[in-house]
C-alpha cells in the first residue's frame, strides 16, 4: 500500500466528498511521516520539512511557485504538474475577454446598472449605447506569446473566428507544433510579431527568460489604443510601462489575471481573481493528470511532467528489477554507477539517463536481485541524492534515501 497526503482540497467536485479517488493500492493519509508522496493544489509547501519516505509531490494545476523545486530536486523528491489540463477553461476565458471588451460591453453593461432606477432607461439606452461603439475583432491582428498547452488554443480559436493571428514561441515542442492551425502565422521575433498588433495575449511560464518580457519596447509597437490580455503570470508585463501605456492611450485596455496593489490603481484595467483555470472541468483534469503522472512514477519510475526533473519513460519494467538513480548532473556519475554495479557482477539490461539543469535521473533495468549490501554501496556514491528500487528485488523495498547518502 502507498500513502498520499493530501495537503488540500484538489479534486473539488470529482467525487461527492470532494476526495481523489487514488486508484487500487493507495491511500490517504494525514501522517506525512507515512507519505510516499503530496498532492497538493494552492497551499505552500515552502516551510514544510520533508520525510525520507517522500518520493514525489504533484501539482494539481499548471503553476508550481508554491512548492521549492530546487530544495526538492536535491532531496530526490520529483514533482510534477498538471500542464495543459486547465488549458481549454483558459482558452475560453481569453476568446470571451477579447470578444466582449472589443465592444466595451463592460461599460454598456455599467451605464445600465447606473440608471436602473430611471422610469425611461429603455429610452435613455437608445441615446447612451453611441457611447459604446466598439470594433468587430474580425480580421484584426493579434499576437499570441506562447504558442504551448493554453496559447495555441487560444491561436486556433482566434483564427476560427477570422482574425488575423501571429504566434511567437521559440521553444514550441513537436506536440504543440502540430497542434497549431497552419493558418497561424509564426514569427521568430517578438518585436516583428508586435508590430502593427491590436491585440496581445501572453501564454508563457514565469521563468527567467520571460520575466518583464513585455515592457515599452513591445507595447509602442501594438497599434494605438490595443489590448493586452495576460492570463499568463503578472511577472512576465512591466507593469510600470503598461501603466505609462494605458495613461498615453497607447494601451487602450489591460486584461489581467492577477490583482496586486499596482494593477490596481491603473486606469482601463480589468482583473480576474486568478480564475483563468476556475471550472469543475478544468480541476477535475487537473487533479487526474496529476494523480496518473505520481502513479506512473511510483509504480514503474517514469517521470512525465516534471518539473524540476527531465521526462524518463522507458515503460513498465519486464526485467528482474528497476532502479532509479536521483543525482546531481556532474561528471562520472554514470560510470560510478555502471562501474559499482558491474563490480556485483549485476548485469545492466536497459539504461536511461537524462539531465535536468543541476540535476539528473537515471532509470536502470537489471538481470540479477540487488542485496542489501549492493543498495547501501550505490546510495554511498557522492552526489547521489536517492537511489529508489522501483520494482523491488529479493523483497528490499526501496525510495527511501535521503539528499545525504
Amino acid at each position: 500500500m502507498r500513502y498520499v497526503k493530501i495537503v488540500d482540497n484538489i479534486a473539488n467536485g470529482i467525487t461527492r466528498d470532494g476526495t481523489p479517488d487514488l486508484g487500487d493500492g493507495y491511500q490517504g493519509t494525514n501522517n506525512l511521516e507515512q507519505a510516499d508522496a503530496i498532492l497538493v493544489r494552492a497551499s505552500s509547501l515552502h516551510e514544510m520539512e520533508f520525510p525520507a519516505s517522500l518520493r514525489c509531490i504533484a501539482r494539481s494545476g499548471a503553476g508550481f511557485n508554491n512548492i521549492p523545486l530546487e530544495r526538492c530536486a536535491k532531496e530526490g523528491i520529483v514533482v510534477f504538474n498538471a500542464p495543459g489540463a486547465n488549458s481549454n477553461a483558459v482558452k475560453e476565458l481569453v476568446v470571451g475577454q477579447i470578444m466582449l471588451n472589443s465592444r466595451n460591453t463592460r461599460g454598456g453593461e455599467q451605464w445600465v446598472l447606473d440608471h436602473a432606477q430611471d422610469a425611461d432607461v429603455a429610452k435613455g439606452a437608445e441615446k447612451a449605447k453611441k457611447a459604446f461603439v466598439g470594433h468587430e475583432a474580425i480580421g484584426r491582428k493579434v499576437g499570441v506569446v506562447g504558442t504551448g498547452a493554453v496559447g495555441s488554443k487560444v491561436a486556433n480559436a482566434l483564427v476560427a473566428l477570422g482574425m488575423e493571428v501571429h504566434g511567437y514561441d521559440p521553444y514550441i515542442s513537436v506536440q504543440h507544433a502540430y497542434e497549431l492551425s497552419h493558418r497561424v502565422i509564426r514569427d521568430a521575433d517578438l518585436n516583428e510579431m508586435c508590430k502593427g498588433c491590436d491585440y496581445l495575449t501572453l501564454h508563457v511560464p514565469s521563468k527567467e527568460d520571460t520575466l518583464q518580457m513585455i515592457g515599452a519596447e513591445q507595447l509602442n509597437l501594438l497599434n494605438p489604443g490595443a489590448m493586452l490580455i495576460n492570463y499568463a503570470r503578472d511577472t512576465i508585463v512591466n507593469e510600470a510601462d503598461v501603466a505609462a501605456a494605458l495613461e498615453s492611450g497607447q494601451l487602450g485596455l489591460y486584461i489581467t489575471d492577477f490583482a496586486n496593489p499596482e494593477v490596481m490603481k491603473m486606469k482601463n484595467v480589468i482583473v480576474t481573481p486568478h480564475m483563468g483555470a476556475c471550472t469543475r472541468e478544468a480541476e477535475e483534469n487537473c487533479a487526474h493528470m496529476a494523480i496518473a503522472s505520481m502513479k506512473d512514477y511510483l509504480n514503474h519510475g517514469i517521470i512525465r511532467n516534471s518539473v524540476n526533473y527531465s521526462d524518463c519513460d522507458m515503460g513498465p519494467c519486464t526485467c528482474t528489477g528497476r532502479v532509479a538513480f536521483l543525482h546531481a548532473n556532474v561528471p562520472s556519475m554514470i560510470s560510478q554507477i555502471t562501474n559499482e554495479l558491474a563490480s556485483r557482477n549485476v548485469n545492466i539490461a536497459r539504461m536511461m539517463s537524462v539531465p535536468a539543469n543541476e540535476h539528473a535521473y537515471t532509470l536502470v533495468d537489471i538481470d540479477n536481485e540487488l542485496d542489501q549490501e549492493t543498495v547501501d554501496a550505490l546510495r554511498a556514491i557522492p552526489n547521489i541524492y536517492r537511489v529508489r528500487i522501483v520494482v523491488p528485488a529479493d523483497g528490499l523495498d526501496g525510495g527511501l534515501g535521503t539528499a545525504t547518502n
